[in-house]
């Protein structure tokens, strides 16, 4: 379950009476598996594809769209943790080192090594109050880190990396270098560490890879977004087709819920009351801000504010995403970027980079997104696990049907995290593991070639029909998976879009029909970049609209409907304002 409220569920998912979806009427016509999983968040999805791969019968259910929640709200980054060991998580950073060195090398066309530069202002700042945060998890006065905690930090950072050279290893530079390499930097600024983790440019397409892959397995392995779970009774889990209103139960040995910061509200629709989960808000803005683009030199700033608060300047698709917050939240309540927190960003914009200007005119996005943490009491938010758990219960009202419920994890450690999620479903089936997903090459990462030399041989080899630049564009942004749309439009005419030269029609028409979207916002927002980055119009909205329509079926009322709920939505939940159409032609 990963939309944020039955309230925003109805006004983003508004449509006008599509028929029943040919994966919704597979599940009726089989209305039962060995596992249910609920909830396609990339945990969810991750642990689907790795059940699928054993071979086992199972179901997966999102009442919004697949990656739509917590997941589609990330930073963009694939981390091992750094400041994980002031808690003393060290097998957590260990994972989370190793499956990002990982991901770089089975997911290498959406993660790649990330440069980032922690600025330091301080020598010994928190040097004595950082052991008493780890003894007592208690934040006491806020406090930057200095050069000697960070570069503690840093030391112990690289030993848990020593595997063969993934990422570099840190470096440190005094005041003079770390201006001459970053001259906008805050001039007050003491030493600078540069260390790598990885990014995740595009966390969505790189989690419906995964899905992907777990369908590829066989029928066995069945997936439908846009339904929910309601219920559980005898009959099984009540599920609601959220497009039709229409009901069914499937049956299942082992129900896992992974819903993330929903997971207790998923429980008490299961009839069963739970006080697991305790998420914190993360909110962040997208610039577009070639100045201060032009100012991190290609790398992520990483650092805490003086409030104790671990932030971020990101470059990211040309533009510069700032995050971000750690706020409590009521999960019956949906998660907003607050023009509080935009002034927060500013302050810390500020801070690092006190000669360049921000503004809101140069917001082009906005998203909030919350943390799937533990319940977590009095402990601050930033001093609450980020580590994962698994619990166990009795279904309610259906004896002999486990139910399983994830609490915690992260995007870095997804795989490893479906691995021991499957196992225990795998034990409670009474069956082994026959796959490991281990070292597997996720989605277009399979053959993704690895240097230059590879990739002219690719692009040449693929090239023929759209031109090696377009291969080009297509192989960055869909791995190896782009090859299957350059079969698809061999011999045939495709044309960029009118309103946007970056996709083209048929472009627009494979992802349409190819990749379960069922309403416009899941193009817009998840499908392609095209919101976050700023470039959507009222004029390309309608072009999208149009050709989504015209593969899914959609009557001209139904478009009229999908374009204005899209609107309403980028307006009220990501700052978006796209106006009215005046006098727009129809696309042929």
């Amino acid at each position: 379950m990963s939309t944020q409220s039955t309230n925003q569920h109805r006004q983003e998912h508004h449509g006008g009476a599509p028929s029943t979806r040919e994966e919704i009427a597979a599940l009726r016509a089989r209305p039962e598996a060995s596992v249910l999983v609920i909830g396609a968040g990339i945990n969810g999805i991750a642990t689907f594809r790795d059940l699928a791969l054993q071979g086992v019968d199972v179901v997966l259910v999102e009442r919004g769209d697949f990656v739509s929640g917590a997941s589609s709200a990330s930073s963009h980054m694939i981390h091992g943790g750094i400041r994980y060991l002031e808690n003393g998580e060290f097998r957590l950073v260990k994972e989370s080192v190793e499956e990002r060195n990982s991901l770089i090398r089975i997911a290498p066309h959406y993660v790649k090594p990330l440069e980032t530069t922690v600025p330091i202002f301080s020598t010994f700042s928190g040097i004595l109050s950082a052991p008493l945060r780890f003894l007592t998890h208690k934040s006491g006065k806020p406090t930057e880190r200095g050069a000697a905690l960070i570069k503690a930090g840093l030391t112990i950072y690289d030993a848990f990396s020593r595997d063969g050279g993934s990422v570099p290893r840190h470096r440190f530079h005094g005041r003079k270098r770390s201006l001459a390499e970053l001259p906008a930097l805050n001039p007050g600024v003491k030493y600078t560490a540069t260390y790598y983790d990885a990014s995740m440019h595009d966390p969505e397409r790189l989690a419906l890879d995964v899905l992907f892959d777990g369908l590829a397995a066989g029928p066995h392995a069945r997936a439908a977004n846009y339904l929910e779970a309601i219920g559980h009774d005898a009959a099984g889990v009540r599920l609601r087709d959220t497009t039709t209103g229409e009901e069914f139960s499937i049956a299942a040995d082992v129900v896992v819920n992974t819903s993330g910061p929903w997971t207790d509200l998923t429980n008490a629709e299961l009839g069963h009351e739970t006080r697991y989960m305790g998420g914190t808000k993360g909110s962040h803005i997208v610039l577009d801000h070639p100045e201060l683009h032009a100012a991190t030199a290609g790398r992520e700033i990483f650092f805490e504010h003086e409030d104790g608060r671990i932030v971020l300047i990101y470059p990211l698709k040309g533009k510069v995403m700032v995050g971000t917050t750690d706020l409590e939240h009521d999960m019956r309540e949906p998660a907003i970027c607050t023009e509080e927190e935009v002034d927060y960003f500013f302050d810390l914009i500020a801070h690092v980079f006190p000669a360049i200007a921000v503004d809101r005119s140069q917001i082009v996005y906005r998203f909030s997104g919350v943390r799937p943490l533990p319940h977590h009491d009095e402990t601050q938010p930033g001093f609450v696990s980020r580590d994962y758990r698994i619990e166990r219960a009795d279904a309610t009202g259906r004896p002999g049907t486990t139910v399983l419920s994830l609490v915690g994890g992260k995007w870095t450690t997804f795989r490893a995290l479906a691995e021991h999620l499957s196992d225990e479903v795998l034990a409670l089936l009474g069956a082994e593991r026959t796959v490991s997903t281990k070292g597997l090459a996720i989605g277009g990462g399979a053959g993704y070639p690895a240097n230059d030399d590879a990739r002219r041989v690719w692009l040449v080899s693929h090239g023929d029909e759209v031109g090696r630049l377009r291969a080009d564009e297509l192989l960055e942004r869909y791995g190896t998976r782009a090859a299957a749309f350059l079969a698809e439009v061999e011999g045939e005419q495709d044309e960029p879009l009118a309103h946007h030269t970056g996709y083209s029609r048929r472009e627009i028409a494979w992802l349409a029909r190819g990749e379960r979207v069922v309403h416009l916002q899941d193009l817009v927002l998840r499908r392609t970049s095209i919101a976050f980055t700023g470039a959507l119009t009222a004029e390309l909205l309608a072009e999208l609209g149009e050709l989504a329509g015209a593969v899914l079926g959609w009557s001209a009322e139904r478009r009229a409907e999908e374009i204005a709920a899209t609107r309403t939505l980028l307006a009220e939940r990501h700052g978006v304002a796209i106006g009215e159409l005046a006098g727009l032609a129809p696309v042929e």
